[in-house]
């Protein structure tokens, strides 16, 4: 039998394991080209069987992948923070709707996670330490705009900062995974920020002005540090790993 009619026969089987990458396949189906039949027959079968196996369990041994989907994730909540930014401006009105409006971070602003580092400084982190820092800007930045949410009262501009708020959580999710992948520790909770009370109307607008600046360097640069992680973890690895239930 021909190895691209096998490569074929084990693509078409339902295995149900996702995460098993074509490009393994090849791989395997071409060292084992050039042994006996036998051993091909017991590869189908093998293949064949897995899904069928409950203590048998195929894992994803890279953080390679984990890191890809939370670099897609930043991209995408910068794409709907675009698209938030604008009607969430008109809906605070002038001067904050105007493009050229730029003012100092004032009041409770302050407590806004801010991403205004040094660059150098930045840099020189830990692939751990910028990790972290992302982990608690997003928990934070996430409980400030939740608090946004809720005082919202047009209900499309409200279905908007809910589905941004659902991305944004699944971001935080998102960043854990990646650190518990490289063997990271989370940092410890901090607790949900309060949000201070602004001293009046225009100060609760500057808070909220400040709040969507600030989530827009963050994911800019979030993704720019995801892009460079990507790039140190080498490619994904297939293991195969047996628990102890009949085995």
């Amino acid at each position: 039998m021909s190895i691209s009619l096998w490569k074929h026969l084990i693509q078409g089987c339902e295995t149900g394991l996702e995460c098993v990458r074509t490009d393994v396949f090849n791989s395997v189906l071409y060292r084992a080209s050039g042994d006996s039949p036998g051993i091909l027959a017991f590869l189908l079968a093998t293949l064949l069987n897995l899904a069928t196996v409950p203590a048998l369990n195929v894992t994803d041994c890279s953080p390679r992948q984990s890191i890809q989907k939370t670099y897609d994730l930043t991209k995408y909540l910068e794409h709907q923070l675009r698209s938030l930014a604008g009607p969430y401006l008109n809906y605070l009105g002038p001067p904050f709707n105007e493009p050229d409006f730029n003012p100092p971070r004032v009041n409770a602003a302050e407590k806004i996670p801010s991403a205004t580092v040094d660059f150098e400084l930045w840099r020189n982190l830990n692939d751990h330490l910028r990790l972290a820092e992302n982990y608690r800007a997003y928990s934070h930045l996430l409980c400030y705009l939740q608090g946004i949410d809720s005082e919202v009262v047009r209900a499309e501009l409200r279905r908007s900062l809910d589905h941004f708020c659902t991305s944004l959580q699944g971001l935080v999710i998102s960043i854990a995974g990646v650190m518990t992948s490289l063997g990271y520790p989370l940092p410890p909770s901090l607790g949900s920020p309060a949000r201070t009370r602004a001293a009046n109307d225009f100060s609760k607008k500057m808070d909220d002005f400040w709040l969507l600046k600030e989530l827009q360097t963050w994911l800019w640069r979030s993704a720019k540090d995801l892009n460079r992680l990507k790039k140190k973890v080498p490619p994904s690895v297939v293991a195969i790993r047996m628990d102890a239930q009949g085995f």
